[in-house]
């Protein structure tokens, strides 16, 4: 049986059918997925899980990363964050040592495919060494807000592509070529979201040491501003005036100095208060953010800007009520008085946090009703159909 059959048992009815009819008119095809790495999440999570179902449907698929010395990393992150909008970008010399060198991967590289699918900026010079086949370019952020002078440098090889997919309408910037939108999706049996047993939930929660003997308010993702753990912290105090809850943060940290400071700050509330956890986790620890999702009384998304974090999702497929920032993807999730709520402010956060813990009836009807959404608009089996649509579309 094919891995795609197992999705029968979580997909809405005729999902898994309607991929098979689609892959039928890709079968014999080549497809080439190529990315700056194999780890983390985003284009990664979802190569993992899609990449050996398709070459299961009968599509040759295969997987390749670039890769170069110290200056090429630095200049893809620098390249990336002004994309994202940061305030500076990559020196013209460190983008022409950045495109030398994606010369040299496209040398080492097999890029013999019908569709080669370059993911985000580190790799996306290859397109210079093209050859038959048609090329997409997949961005999986928000590059509305470029730097203008980094993106029109980048431009000269975005518009060498066949066309461009972006996760969300409103991502995008200006180009010579068909867009497309694909949003992202999360994998069910995947370590982060399959099932586990009351007992695992237990021990895990033990080992990280968060206690469960009052409601749990928990926010997964990067220390960092624009995740806003501590207007969390704020919302939190707000609620503890009226209930007696918990509050467990659990994400990365890297070792830039706003963030290591924001991180300090957050262990030092923790140090004051008991019921504050703080838990700096390794980007793959997929099981331990499983078993907090599924503890949590109410999974919390503050963002004051997110690109399109699947948290909201995966928090959702676990039964969960959602109060997340009205940003990024996060508004594309959450169905306000239905799956959850967004809020534009602390004050709101903790009013909705607080309106949940009032009406407990709410929160496993909106956790079921969050179930329902993901299953219909946000798993691997609906990104699946997408894909191949968009492949059958330029192929033909």
């Amino acid at each position: 049986m094919s891995r795609i059959d197992d999705y029968r048992r979580v997909a809405g009815p005729g999902a898994v059918d309607f991929v098979l009819r689609l892959a039928e008119q890709v079968q014999g095809r080549r497809v080439l997925h190529v990315t700056g790495g194999r780890l983390g999440s985003g284009a990664a999570e979802t190569l993992r899980a899609t990449v050996p179902i398709l070459a299961e449907l009968g599509i040759d698929t295969r997987w390749e990363t670039t890769g170069g010395d110290a200056g090429y990393y630095a200049t893809a992150r620098a390249l990336q964050a002004a994309l994202e909008g940061a305030e500076r970008g990559p020196s013209e010399e460190g983008l022409a040592r950045w495109a030398d060198m994606n010369r040299l991967n496209g040398k080492k590289l097999d890029l013999g495919a019908d569709l080669i699918s370059v993911h985000d900026s580190q790799p996306a010079s290859l397109v210079s060494a093209r050859n038959d086949g048609r090329w997409v370019w997949r961005c999986h952020v928000d590059c509305s807000g470029a730097r203008a002078d980094t993106w029109t440098s980048f431009r000269q090889f975005a518009d060498q592509f066949d066309a461009a997919v972006f996760p969300l309408t409103g991502f995008e910037s200006r180009l010579d070529i068909p867009m497309f939108v694909v949003p992202p999706s999360i994998d069910p049996f995947a370590e982060r979201n399959r099932d586990l047993t009351p007992r695992e939930i237990t021990e895990i929660l033990g080992g990280l040491g968060v206690a469960r003997d009052k409601p749990l308010l928990v926010q997964i993702g990067p220390f960092a501003r624009a995740h806003d753990p501590l207007g969390v912290v704020d919302a939190y105090r707000l609620v503890k005036q009226h209930h007696d809850v918990r509050l467990a943060l659990a994400g990365t940290a890297d070792d830039g100095p706003e963030q290591l400071e924001l991180l300090t700050r957050l262990r030092e509330i923790a140090r004051d208060d008991p019921d504050v956890v703080v838990l700096e986790l390794p980007a793959e620890a997929h099981r331990q953010i499983n078993a907090l999702q599924r503890a949590a009384t109410i999974v919390l998304q503050k963002s004051l800007r997110a690109w399109f974090d699947l948290g909201p999702a995966e928090a959702m497929w676990k039964g969960k009520p959602v109060v997340g920032g009205y940003t990024g993807g996060l508004a594309q999730q959450i169905i306000p008085n239905v799956t959850g709520y967004t809020v534009h402010s602390i004050e709101g956060a903790a009013f909705r946090i607080r309106h949940l813990l009032n009406n407990p009836e709410l929160i496993p009807r909106m956790g079921a009703a969050g179930r329902e959404h993901v299953r219909r608009s946000f798993l691997i089996t609906r990104q699946l159909a997408d894909e191949l649509a968009l492949a059958i579309h330029l192929l033909r």
